[in-house]
Order: C-alpha cells, then sequence, then structure tokens
C-alpha cells in the first residue's frame, strides 16, 4: 500500500505500533485516521536509527497521540531516500511543511520573506506629479471615480488606476 503526498510516494501507512527497526535515510509522516482519509500530524526525517523506540521517545509523540485521540490512531508512512543527501531530505521536509501544515510541526515550519517589495505609496498632494511606469512622463487624471482614479500618460498612451486615499 502507498500513499501520495505531492510528487512523493509514501509506503504505508501502518499502524505506528506495527513498526519495527531498523530505519535509514527516509522521511516519515505521522498520521492520524479519521474515517475515511488520513491527516499529517507530523514530517520528519530519520538518518538511521535502530531503536524500537525511537517514536515513543520523539519529543513531539504526546502532540502526536493529542491531535490523534490516542496511540491506537496513530499511523507511519515512510518515504526511502537510501542515496539522498541530508539537504535533500530537508527540502522535501519542507515542502511538505509548507504545503500541509502539520499541526505538531507549526513551530519548525519556515518562514519565508516573500519574493517582492511594498513600496510606500507618496503623500498626496496637489503638487506630487504621478510618473508613467513605462516612459517615465507625467501622468494625468482622466477620470475620477468615488474610490479610484484612472490616470493617462501624456507622451504613451498608457492608462493606470490608484486608489483615493
Amino acid at each position: 500500500m502507498s500513499i501520495q503526498i505531492l510528487q512523493y510516494e509514501f509506503l504505508g501507512p501502518i499502524s505506528l505500533d506495527e513498526w519495527g527497526p531498523p530505519m535509514e535515510k527516509l522521511v516519515y509522516l505521522i498520521l492520524s485516521r479519521d474515517k475515511d482519509k488520513f491527516n499529517i500530524l507530523y514530517v520528519g526525517d530519520c538518518e538511521k536509527t535502530d531503536e524500537k523506540s525511537f517514536f515513543v521517545q520523539h519529543p513531539s509523540f504526546k502532540c502526536w497521540v493529542k491531535h490523534s485521540g490516542s496511540e491506537k490512531s496513530l499511523f507511519l508512512a515512510i518515504l526511502p531516500l537510501f542515496e539522498s543527501s541530508d539537504i535533500h531530505r530537508k527540502n522535501i521536509l519542507t515542502k511538505i511543511m509548507t504545503h500541509y501544515k502539520p499541526p505538531c510541526n507549526l513551530d519548525e515550519l519556515p518562514r519565508t520573506k516573500p519574493d517582492y517589495a511594498i513600496r510606500k505609496s507618496e503623500e498626496k498632494n496637489s503638487e506630487s506629479k504621478f510618473m508613467c511606469p513605462c516612459c517615465g512622463s507625467e501622468m494625468k487624471p482622466e477620470q475620477i471615480l468615488e474610490k479610484s482614479t484612472v490616470f493617462r500618460c501624456t507622451s504613451c498612451g498608457l492608462s493606470d488606476t490608484k486608489l483615493n486615499c
């Protein structure tokens, strides 16, 4: 059996208490079952372990039980990545955390900055000029509406709309 998460095919899910070591170079999901669907509670990675109590001693175990209702409701799915680097596994973790926002990973969610800048608007006064983004010429108000004003470039004819503040 397998489960598709983003473009990755995870093996499982199996009941967490059926799991047994060893485990090496993989990304794993801790899931809870809700009728006919599984909810992702946690996503993690493992370099190598032979510990039978790996999951029970995990710092987020109490969070998993809290969100699933009981230990019996916890399931495990794994994505073996035997030839992968630590960075590759971390990238997969980040993609899954960003898309699904598992409740027991909330402290680990990456804080991404937007790839755009917000410009401060010019102070509105009668002397400020609005310049054309195309040619740089002055734009003149063409039509004043209730909440916005339509401007037209005196040189190239481009029109633009600004909110009335």
